[in-house]
């Protein structure tokens, strides 16, 4: 097992054991798939309490722990304590916007959401990472249904199936989300809202799946009331939403066809 001063000097990364907790079933596996693909040994969690159980029974020994800074149940600085309490592994925050305080003060570092692979090693090198903001790609209406560059990124890494199976694992996800959307807006759940929101888009952004994203950054900030003009720009985002999927499926056959 790597310490965490061999970490610091910059070990190589086919060397690393990353143990990658979220809840949110597209941003795990993408980040895991490019991560594998870049040369880390990963596992998985899709929570906070798993990720304990994991490192309790010995199922990982890991030399860095990735963790999504906003996760149901066990999560943020209480997950961190009851992480550091049995491994050594340097542990990081990722998150799509700026993380709590709280997180901040107890991780060893920060990086943003969609985690880019580069940044992630010049910060393992004690490098200067330059955390890369997704902002201004989120900010324009314009923005393409999937990004040529993530395409091309992921396309040179595997086969086309596998990227295939990537892009229809969120079309399926954004489905799904969609009727959760619908339930929640129903119930005047405002709370449940910006939830999923936050989740379409770190999924979403992690894939190149701008305007999926872009609509779920939206959702994440919007100030619910459910009334009047409110309701309306909900009802608009929802129906963009479901345009952005079926761009999506529509460039998926057409692009990547089974």
């Amino acid at each position: 097992m790597h310490t965490r001063a061999m970490l610091e000097l910059g070990v190589r990364r086919d060397k690393l054991s990353v143990l990658l907790i979220d809840d949110d079933l597209v941003s795990r596996e993408v980040t895991a798939t490019v991560l594998t693909m870049d040369g880390y040994i990963v596992h998985t969690a899709d929570d906070g309490v798993r990720a304990v159980e994991m490192l309790a029974a010995g199922e990982v020994a890991p030399d860095l722990i990735l963790m999504d800074a906003q996760m149901p149940g066990l999560s943020g600085a209480d997950l961190i304590a009851e992480l550091r309490a049995r491994s050594h592994a340097r542990i990081v925050a990722l998150s799509g916007s700026n993380p709590p305080a709280d997180v901040t003060a107890a991780a060893d570092g920060f990086l943003l959401k969609p985690l880019d692979v580069a940044v992630l090693g010049k910060f393992l090198a004690g490098q200067p990472a330059g955390p890369v903001s997704i902002a201004a790609i989120l900010a324009d209406p314009d923005a393409p249904a999937i990004s040529p560059d993530t395409l091309a990124q992921l396309r040179h890494m595997m086969p086309e199936s596998g990227v295939r199976e990537i892009y229809q694992a969120i079309v399926t996800d954004l489905l799904k989300r969609t009727l959760a959307l619908d339930a929640a807006i129903a119930a005047h759940d405002g709370a449940e809202v910006r939830r999923i929101g936050h989740a379409i888009k770190g999924g979403c952004a992690m894939a190149g799946a701008l305007q999926a994203a872009r609509i779920g950054a939206l959702l994440e900030i919007a100030t619910l009331d459910f009334t009047g003009n409110q309701s309306d720009n909900i009802a608009s985002l929802l129906n963009d939403l479901r345009s952005a999927t079926s761009i999506l499926q529509r460039m998926l056959e057409a692009e990547l066809p089974a």
